[in-house]
């Protein structure tokens, strides 16, 4: 089975790749297959995913919290959840399936929308500054990338 993606842009960009859409669709749906629409917004970006994961690299490499080091994914849901906090998108406890305690439910970064990984990715390095971490290169960006300053979104390289 095929699977088309498209990214839209601008409204007039937008419709005629929808036009070139239904073409591919119509075909398929005339020859017996049923599909799927899927229309939401982009999420993040390989360079921002890599920028984010640079950053969250120098944290857990350099700072410890509630006495202890913490692993890079134990690190990503520290701060996740915390950047969630300050909008007001507070993580869910639950009691454990099995009840040997509670599990932490809080947002993938996998899900995040370009603007929100670029948010998430600032407060990282808010903290991370506030904390004294030392910033490798490419967590500044200085790594052949171009940052948007006023999004912290990751450009392209320059």
């Amino acid at each position: 089975m095929e699977r088309i993606s498209m990214t839209l842009w601008n409204p007039q960009q937008a419709y005629q790749a929808v036009q070139q859409a239904w073409a591919h669709a119509k075909a398929m749906l005339m020859a017996g297959n049923r599909l799927v629409l899927e229309i939401r917004q982009e999420t993040r970006s390989d360079a921002q995913n890599r920028l984010l994961h640079s950053r969250i690299n120098d944290v857990a490499r350099q700072c410890e919290w509630g006495g202890r080091r913490w692993d890079v994914d134990e690190w990503k849901r520290l701060l996740t959840a915390a950047w969630c906090r300050t909008k007001n998108e507070g993580v869910t406890m639950v009691p454990a399936i099995d009840g040997k305690g509670f599990d932490v439910l809080y947002q993938r970064t996998s899900k995040l929308s370009r603007r929100d990984c670029a948010d998430l990715s600032e407060y990282i390095m808010a903290w991370g500054t506030m904390q004294g971490v030392r910033w490798c290169p490419a967590s500044l960006g200085r790594d052949g990338q171009m940052v948007d300053l006023e999004t912290g979104e990751v450009m392209g390289v320059a």
